[in-house]
């Protein structure tokens, strides 16, 4: 079998859902299960409907909800007709029905709590597959829509609930059964409880639930379709030419994600990773590219793709007491401990240890225990160019041909990881894209 999941804006609208069931159709004889976000934009809206309950503006509430049944009730009459029309529209006024007794039960007792929250948001997905099950049966296809709540069995984190691997195993082995001929259609993004209470699985979600239900089904592969070619040399909105790349490693996406690239984000696919099925990134608006396959292994070395990311502080702790000293450095690491502060890069002298760090903390406290040590240099507004591949150690010109793609970018800090995979460079952040685009340049060319 085969999971194919469609993001927000692979089902956007009417046109958006007839692509993606054209796209599942060629799979119907490989028992497809097509996983679905919820309608480009919707749970944006859905997050502004919460804030309107915390607000207690049941105006705003109201507006949001009718803006919200109008769109899905329009798409729908797009796709369907008669009786189909008539049971899809029912359905979406069900889930609209618990969507706004919710709202105005919340509103009324001026408590949000987390379990509405989770409601709430995980409406969007409900919606989107209703529609996209109507679509299906009107086009005359063997079509079956799975609840997802009563598959993936999570924790009581709402917000970002964690799945329970062996719960949710058995759930989805006993109670989905792909068939060839047969299309399957659930939700991603959402799960409940062991009571049932419904919860989310946090942004990337559906990803996350697309490689849940291939690992428990034992699939052969899983599909992520985009409005990208797959994952790119770099980001092509900053650099036209950027091209895709055909395979990746699992590692390589781990880094590229980690330091600014978006498409997919490996955390949500690791379950398929540990069961070793290959993961395909695709393009819903063209479908024929080859995309770019996640992989355990993928062919070549070298530079694979080139990613940025903005938002760091740069800190730097100097102190003679280092020379020969054994424990410093855990002495360091201990401060950020105790702050849960993640530290992302990490160079060092014999007198002297710079950390990068995300922008989003107040640093001051950090800064006094670190003071403790050495003095302390902060340097805020640096940026993270990041070059993945695979034995990047064993090209003898790739730092040179680097320093010579950007020679008027001062470089403040460089990092070759331990996993020879990841060569890291600290810049000034609005040097950033300009660098990204002449490193592109000089191993990809124009």
């Amino acid at each position: 079998m085969i999971v194919l999941k469609f993001g927000g804006t692979s089902v956007q609208d009417a046109q958006a859902m007839n692509q993606a069931v054209d796209i599942a159709v060629p799979y119907l004889s490989r028992a497809p299960l097509l996983v679905s976000s919820a309608m480009a934009g919707v749970t944006n809206s859905l997050v502004t409907l919460v804030e309107a309950i915390q607000a207690r503006d049941s105006v705003r509430a109201d507006s949001l909800l009718g803006d919200l049944e109008a769109r899905h009730r329009t798409v729908l009459r797009e796709c369907a007709q008669g009786a189909i029309l008539e049971r899809g529209l029912q359905r979406i006024q069900d889930h609209l029905t618990d969507l706004r007794a919710l709202a105005k039960g919340s509103i009324l007792l001026n408590e949000c709590s987390p379990r509405v929250h989770d409601a709430v948001l995980g409406t969007g997905e409900l919606l989107s597959t209703a529609v996209l099950h109507s679509l299906c049966l009107q086009r005359g296809l063997d079509a079956e829509l799975l609840d997802a709540r009563k598959l993936i069995v999570t924790d009581d984190h709402f917000g970002e609930a964690a799945v329970l691997a062996e719960p949710t195993r058995h759930q989805v082995r006993e109670n989905v059964r792909p068939a060839p001929g047969k299309l399957l259609i659930v939700q991603g993004f959402i799960g409940a409880n062991a009571r049932g209470v419904a919860t989310i699985l946090g942004r990337g979600g559906s990803d996350y639930s697309a490689a849940l239900f291939g690992a428990a089904l034992d699939a052969e592969e899983v599909q992520i379709w985009t409005d990208v070619n797959g994952i790119m040399t770099t980001d092509p909105r900053k650099v036209p030419s950027a091209r895709s790349i055909p395979a990746i490693t699992y590692a390589e996406a781990a880094e590229l994600a980690f330091f600014g690239a978006k498409v997919v984000h490996p955390a949500t696919i690791q379950p398929a990773v540990e069961k070793q099925i290959p993961v395909y990134v695709k393009n819903t608006k063209n479908p024929s590219h080859p995309g770019t396959v996640i992989c355990s292994e993928a062919p070549g070395q070298g530079l694979r793709a080139i990613a940025g990311r903005k938002g760091a502080t740069l800190i730097t702790v100097s102190s003679s007491r280092m020379l020969n000293a054994y424990g410093f450095l855990r002495r360091i690491f201990e401060i950020f401990d105790r702050h849960q502060i993640s530290v992302d890069l990490v160079a060092t002298s014999e007198v002297s240890v710079s950390m990068t760090v995300e922008d989003k903390r107040d640093l001051g406290p950090v800064v006094t225990e670190l003071e403790t040590l050495g003095s302390v240099k902060l340097e805020t507004g640096v940026a993270i160019l990041c070059l993945v591949g695979q034995e990047l150690w064993k090209d003898n010109r790739l730092v040179a041909r680097v320093f010579e793609a950007i020679p008027d970018h001062p470089v403040r800090m460089i990092s070759l990881g331990s996993s020879e995979i990841n060569l890291s460079m600290v810049l000034k952040a609005p040097d950033l894209d300009a660098a990204v685009a002449a490193v592109h340049r000089t191993f990809f060319g124009d």
